[in-house]
């Protein structure tokens, strides 16, 4: 069952001005670079995550996903969120670590970890400003999702952007590029 309400308090807020007018994604992180490195409030563990630190260890996929509020997620990003938190051992398997960002505050995180029981790692990018720097482009009041796979190196090796057609990369998608990456 999807967590939505009728409750749209919360999402009139500066983040959703900011990114209301749509800025289409774009292919400006090329594949075989490394992506920019950031550092961010981890929700799910209660501390920070620089990217940087997985460098040299363990391979990572950036789930950057669309959550308005803590009561209103996208319906395009709900099902994918749920897909990826009860696969999240599969990934784990790999030796691969999600980090799921969302644009959601601190405040609206911490429920979203409780409501949806999330084991990844979520990480509160309130200011956008990671969500820009990817280039994943914005639409109505938040930032678009997209996910990004990166080698051990925090080498770009996958990278998918959102379209109606397919908003986001399946679970299996994901799995299979990480197996190509251990072969």
């Amino acid at each position: 069952m999807m967590l939505t309400s009728n409750d749209f308090s919360g999402l009139l807020n500066q983040r959703f001005f900011r990114n209301f007018l749509p800025i289409p994604a774009t292919g400006t992180l090329h594949l075989g670079k490394k992506t920019p490195d950031f550092e961010l409030p981890d929700i799910t563990n209660n501390g920070k995550v620089r990217l940087s630190e997985y460098r040299g260890n363990t391979p990572v996929i950036l789930a950057f996903t669309r959550i308005f509020t803590e009561k209103q997620y996208c319906p395009l990003c709900y099902p994918h969120i749920k897909a990826l938190n009860e696969n999240y051992a599969a990934f784990v398997e790999r030796g691969a670590e999600i980090l799921m960002i969302t644009s959601t505050d601190t405040a609206q995180s911490q429920t979203v970890v409780k409501d949806l029981g999330l084991k990844m790692p979520l990480l509160s990018d309130s200011s956008c400003g990671i969500f820009r720097l990817y280039h994943v482009g914005q639409a109505l009041g938040a930032p678009l999702p997209a996910q990004f796979v990166l080698d051990r190196e925090g080498i770009l090796q996958y990278r998918h952007l959102f379209s109606f057609l397919e908003p986001n990369a399946t679970v299996p998608k994901l799995l299979s590029v990480l197996d190509e990456l251990a072969n």
